[in-house]
């Protein structure tokens, strides 16, 4: 079986899930709203740019789950998916993911956002593999630190690899969907890398190496 990779943030989504979550914690009085809203912004701003310090922005961006216990964020977790999240899923995207199962594909969420925002979201793309940046837990709560390598830029080709070797798959006939050229790494090293809704850069460098662009809305 081919490995069918979808990035998430704006390929899958029609939005960001990290930067939602962080409104969702604003909207909801969990964190200090003017000071997160900006380095919520900030951050968000620095990735597209591709400028984005990954290990600040995971300081920043795991502090509220340190700060809260496991059924409190649970709970807020399952409001955000109704608020946040189905509106950003559409009817193209379930098609797409649709298509590669019906293809006998195996799918993969490969995304740099955290996996406690992002494991329900894979659960409702019925996606069985996700490869994410995991944030440390000790004792039932978040530590606030990263475990491991963080899933971003050159980190999603580390932690593919690392997952490959363990599931016995290989990257013959590989798909990748990414919409930003924080991915290029890995869209660089699959059999059919395709950019979907793609930033400036990204669709740039489509159009020179002759890759697939999707809209996918």
């Amino acid at each position: 079986m081919s490995l069918a990779i979808f990035d998430l943030d704006n390929t899958l989504l029609r939005g960001d899930s990290d930067h939602a979550w962080g409104r969702f914690l604003i909207e909801n009085h969990v964190v200090d709203g003017a000071e997160y809203e900006r380095e919520n912004d900030r951050y968000y701003a620095e990735y597209q740019a591709g400028t984005l310090d990954i290990m600040e922005f995971l300081a920043f961006a795991l502090k509220p789950l340190a700060a809260h216990d496991r059924a409190s964020l649970d709970r807020w977790h399952r409001q955000y998916m109704q608020d946040k999240i189905l509106p950003m899923i559409t009817p193209a995207a379930r098609a797409l993911v649709n298509l590669h199962r019906a293809h006998g594909d195996t799918l993969v969420i490969i995304t740099a956002t955290n996996r406690f925002v992002t494991e329900p979201i894979a659960e409702e793309f019925n996606i069985p593999h996700l490869i994410a940046t995991e944030p440390e837990e000790r004792d039932g709560r978040f530590t606030g630190r990263v475990a491991g390598t963080p899933c971003y830029r050159e980190g999603k080709v580390t932690r593919l690899k690392s997952w490959m070797q363990e599931q016995g798959q290989t990257l013959q006939d590989s798909w990748f969907y990414s919409d930003s050229h924080n991915d290029l790494p890995l869209l660089s090293i699959v059999d059919h890398p395709v950019a979907v809704n793609p930033d400036d850069i990204l669709r740039r460098e489509a159009q020179q190496r002759g890759w697939q662009i999707l809209p996918l809305r």
